[in-house]
């Protein structure tokens, strides 16, 4: 088939006309004269183009799209042979040159650069670990500018290095800073981001199943890693670690007849150690099955290590302590803040932490656990004293996880007789008298019933079963109020005590009010009632937060108890005053309000009042006749004042619902 004319406007000279090639060589032959001499990609629509160009029909416009396509799989497919021979070549050649060093830092820096070369990095660098600080740091660097980021140290977990170390498999980033997937920190995100970094990939070299290091390639800009580079990263750093541990395996051997006589030394250590771990570990457990408590735990703990040590719980409170009978002066154990930053860093790092003199092992759930020891030791302890002290930690830990889910059971029981009390539904004496004997509870004592209102924090609701199992009392939860039926016959006390205790827990005020004694099983409603009604007077006078019973509140704590006829009382003392503002729309009760509050002080009244004293003296005349001559003799004011309070508080309706 001849092919058709079209006009090249490319040429220097002018226009000519050339012959289209024919259907064959335009689908076929171009294609692969193309790919012969190695092309670039966009060469390849030019067949394409020309065709269009000339209007060519559809099925040629077709066939050479489809002819394009395969040729360009071709292409790509040769590239990748011919780019994966010139790392199997360079492969190669890096594996030679290593195996001829033997100098540990010319091997490292020989790594590095080969890295850096063979993936077009920006930066590569290699990490280490460092078994004395417990991390890893930056032993050598290629292309890498900022000194920060050549010092860099990474704990095992933080930062991209640090979970490559700490999990022993690749991991890429194509942007460090917008990935999750490892736990960000500020010292090595400033360091990354000074030294201008974007995409990160990171490969372990492994020793077995141990990490000797991990070696990094890195970009400026965004950038994901195909698998075919990862793949060479991670080849070569296994020719790395092999040649690595080559180098340090002749240097090991120079050392090791010195290390022979260590070892036996160290072997009879290890046995002691052993011994005594085991000695530990049987006396714990023999404490635990006798029925021991926290306090006889550590009593072991500090038997066998020495020292001081403080048992905290999951809420830092001091649950036992093993002192010394005459502590010093400036004993950190009396350093709350001391004390609270070193259980803060072990809950953090879910580990046995150290500051000064003081050494904490946390037991529990990662950063929030059951149990914190703290020991107070001035010298150095040792990797099996740290494993005791952990140890008892995680007994300790799991002596209170039984307790708690016997108090959690215990508690659901005793919450259920509350509930019926409260609810009305126990109404025999020998039925409460049984269910009582069942908890071990003597429910014929006088006892008191506590409201907590806690804004429904689910902490209040461990603490108060708690609370009560320990007093042999009773405790039920509705929404944001927590309800304690406790021994004794102090209303007022035992509100305040349950505020003092419930305050610490939450980390902010509950209000709380008490009621009784309480006659059972009737009059438990009744004073149900009376510690709610006590809650919402609290609330209307502005003392949110604050802690009181019935006898606390005074003439309006009487009235809350007693139901007294609050209507009648304050039609006696002020209906003449507040009929008299409802008829005309004067100010006569804001107007005694005042002058009762600046101690009966005409000036400071009008002040308060932003009206002229004259006006005041006015309204007072106004209100005596109203009121009669006596009223401001000490005990009418008394009575009044008492008033004035009762309709503030009736304005808000507490009292009358």
């Amino acid at each position: 088939m001849v092919g058709r004319m079209r006009v090249d406007t490319g040429s220097a000279a002018g226009p000519k006309v050339v012959a289209l090639p024919t259907m064959t060589v335009m689908t076929c032959e171009i294609f692969l004269q193309l790919l012969e001499r190695e092309a670039p990609a966009v060469e390849f629509e030019a067949p394409l183009l020309e065709a269009r160009a000339a209007g060519a029909p559809a099925a040629t416009i077709a066939a050479l799209e489809s002819a394009k396509l395969a040729a360009l799989r071709v292409r790509a497919l040769l590239e990748r042979r011919a780019r994966r021979e010139a790392e199997l070549a360079a492969l190669f050649d890096t594996a030679s040159d290593l195996a001829a060093l033997r100098d540990v830092d010319a091997v490292l820096a020989a790594i590095v650069h080969r890295a850096r070369r063979l993936l077009r990095a920006d930066v590569a660098y290699l990490t280490v670990p460092d078994p004395v600080r417990g991390d890893t740091y930056m032993r050598v660097t290629d292309g890498a500018g900022s000194p920060r980021f050549r010092a860099t140290r990474l704990a095992m977990g933080d930062g991209l290095g640090g979970l490559v170390a700490q999990t022993g498999v690749p991991y890429s980033s194509a942007d460090y800073f917008a990935d999750n997937r490892f736990r960000h920190t500020t010292e090595i995100d400033s360091a990354v981001r000074e030294e201008g970094l974007v995409a990160i990939l990171g490969v372990p070299m492994k020793l077995g199943d141990r990490v000797i290091g991990v070696l990094f390639a890195s970009h400026r800009d965004a950038k994901p890693y195909a698998p075919e580079e990862i793949a060479l990263l991670v080849s070569l750093a296994a020719h790395a670690t092999i040649a690595l541990d080559s180098a340090r395996r002749l240097t090991e051997t120079r050392s090791a007849l010195a290390e022979l006589s260590a070892a036996n030394r160290a072997m009879h250590a290890h046995y002691d150690t052993v011994e005594r771990a085991a000695q530990a570990h049987d006396r714990m457990t023999d404490l635990v099955v006798r029925g021991g408590g926290v306090a006889d735990i550590a009593a072991v703990v500090v038997d066998i290590l020495g020292g001081e040590l403080l048992v905290l719980d999951a809420d830092r409170r001091r649950i036992a302590e093993l002192r010394a009978p005459s502590p010093t002066p400036a004993d950190p154990l009396d350093d709350d803040r001391l004390v609270a930053e070193i259980v803060a860093t072990a809950g953090r790092l879910g580990r046995t932490a150290r500051t000064s003199e003081l050494w904490a092992a946390p037991a529990g759930t990662g950063t929030d656990p059951l149990c914190t020891l703290v020991l107070r030791h001035p010298g150095e302890l040792s990797p099996s004293d740290q494993r005791i002290l952990e140890r008892a930690a995680l007994v300790t830990a799991l002596l209170l996880l039984f307790r708690r889910s016997i108090a959690e059971a215990e508690g659901r029981v005793r919450g259920e007789l509350l509930d019926d009390l409260i609810g009305g539904r126990v109404t025999g004496r020998d039925d409460l008298r049984g269910r009582g004997a069942l908890l071990g509870i003597d429910l014929d004592r006088p006892h008191v019933l506590v409201v907590a209102e806690h804004g429904g924090q689910r902490r209040a609701d461990a603490w108060t079963t708690a609370y009560t199992v320990t007093r042999q009392g009773l405790a039920a939860t509705r929404g944001d109020h927590a309800y304690l039926l406790l021994p004794g016959d102090d209303a007022s006390a035992a509100a305040r005590q349950v505020a003092a205790e419930l305050n610490v827990i939450l980390e902010k005020p509950a209000t709380v009010a008490g009621s009784g004694p309480v006659e059972l099983p009737g009059g438990a409603q009744a004073a149900c009632a009376e510690a709610l009604r006590c809650i919402e007077v609290l609330h209307a006078l502005g003392r949110r937060g604050a802690s009181a019973g019935a006898a606390d509140l005074g003439f309006v704590g009487l009235l809350v108890s007693q139901g007294g006829d609050v209507l009648a009382f304050l039609d006696r003392m002020l209906g003449p005053v507040l009929e008299y503002d409802r008829r005309r729309g004067t100010l006569l009760i804001r107007t005694l309000e005042t002058y009762f509050a600046t101690g009966a002080s005409l000036r400071d009244s009008a002040r308060r009042l932003h009206i002229h004293v004259n006006t005041v003296a006015q309204r007072i005349e106004r209100i005596t006749g109203l009121l009669g001559a006596g009223w401001q003799q000490p005990d009418r004011a008394l009575e009044i004042q008492l008033a004035l309070r009762l309709h503030r508080l009736r304005e808000t309706s507490v009292l009358l619902r």
